[in-house]
């Protein structure tokens, strides 16, 4: 009985080492090998994050980064040429002294902005006193004759005159008013001052001044170039490009002009030269930039990227900072809702900083085009690598 007993307590100590073992084993699985289904749901989200970068919009300005939307084209069909960019005729105006004279007073510096009929200068002149005296004789002359041609209009209805004194009244004072006229639109047109002492220099247009030759003291002659007066809404680009190329463009063709700072502007072909330049041997392709784009300024270098349409496309064309290498693929940022996300595509041709996209982006896309290294930098320092 008792070797029974014995055997029975063994039993239950072995059966609670062992359940004993179970449950640590148990635990311990659960603490080393966690629950699956979060990870599950963690890759995509890795992954999602990898493939995107969050930019304020805020932010592109102080980041250098600039858009640029891509549209069709091949650089084996797209013309590229320098330009540069001219005011119309109805943009730029030149003015001058129109009298001899000293310039008095000056009111305006260059880059100043100003309006139509306001005053850039005064210049004193003994034609403008000279003016001023015809008019006041002129007026004189008609006060004089209105008087006259009364007073015969009365000796007429009394009888006491005849009819050729009135009508002889009567004509020397509408010659009287033609002579007044005369003065006062040279005054209007010379723009002389109230004084009679000198003329103002007024401007044709609003705009900026672009130049300034006067100076205080300076005595100058009615050819003598004062001052021009641009206008930035009336410009247009003139892009050399070579004979044979030229043949190629029609009008209405689009175009893309290139800034220094690397910023594209939409264009289209107004004009083509059917000449060529006997310095350059070139033809000029004037442009117009589209509506709503970054101003210009009259003088500035360009380059000019002209797509005829008589051509097919193979793809689009994108700036070639545009192009990064993200994990040994060629990717571009393409803009998103919240910042820009990665696009992989396939490379063609490049040249003059421009490079062919095949596949991988379409048309009407915007893309990082400057400065994209910075979002490249953004993205590697997410996915925990060193830039």
């Amino acid at each position: 009985m008792k070797t029974n007993m014995v055997g029975f307590r063994f039993l239950l100590v072995t059966g609670g080492v062992a359940l004993a073992g179970c449950a640590i084993g148990f635990f311990s699985a659960r603490i080393t090998n966690p629950v699956s289904e979060p990870a599950a749901n963690v890759e995509p989200a890795k992954e999602a994050q990898a493939n995107s970068v969050q930019v304020k919009p805020a932010d592109l300005a102080a980041m250098g980064i600039v858009t640029e939307t891509v549209a069709s084209g091949s650089l084996s069909t797209e013309i590229i040429g320098p330009a540069t960019v001219d005011a119309e005729i109805r943009g730029e105006a030149v003015m001058t002294a129109h009298v001899s004279g000293t310039v008095i007073g000056i009111t305006k510096r260059l880059g100043d902005q100003v309006k139509t009929g306001e005053v850039l200068a005064i210049v004193e002149s003994r034609e403008a006193a000279t003016m001023a005296a015809q008019r006041d004789i002129a007026q004189s002359k008609l006060a004089l004759a209105r008087s006259a041609a009364a007073r015969e209009k009365e000796l007429f209805d009394k009888l006491v005159t005849p009819r050729q004194d009135l009508e002889r009244a009567q004509s020397e004072l509408e010659a009287a008013e033609v002579e007044l006229r005369r003065a006062q639109a040279a005054i209007e047109a010379e723009h002389v001052t109230r004084d009679g002492r000198a003329v103002a220099i007024v401007s044709p247009l609003s705009g900026a001044v672009t130049s300034r030759t006067a100076a205080l003291g300076l005595f100058v002659r009615p050819e003598t170039e004062l001052f021009r007066v641009s206008d930035p809404q009336f410009i247009d680009v003139d892009a050399a490009v070579s004979a044979i190329d030229a043949q190629r463009i029609r009008v209405g063709d689009p175009a893309r002009i290139l800034t220094q700072s690397g910023t594209s502007i939409g264009a289209i072909v107004r004009s083509v030269t059917p000449t060529v330049n006997e310095q350059t041997r070139s033809a000029t392709v004037v442009l117009d930039p589209l509506p709503d784009q970054p101003p210009l300024t009259p003088g500035e270098v360009l380059q000019a990227i002209i797509t005829p349409k008589n051509t097919a496309p193979a793809g689009v064309i994108v700036p070639e900072d545009a192009v990064q290498n993200v994990g040994g693929r060629n990717v571009v940022f393409v803009r998103s809702a919240n910042g820009f996300r990665v696009q992989p595509v396939t490379v063609g041709a490049r040249g003059a900083g421009r490079v062919t996209i095949l596949s991988g982006l379409n048309a009407g896309d915007t893309v990082a085009a400057a400065n994209a290294f910075f979002l490249k930098a953004e993205l590697n320092k997410g996915a925990g690598e060193d830039p």
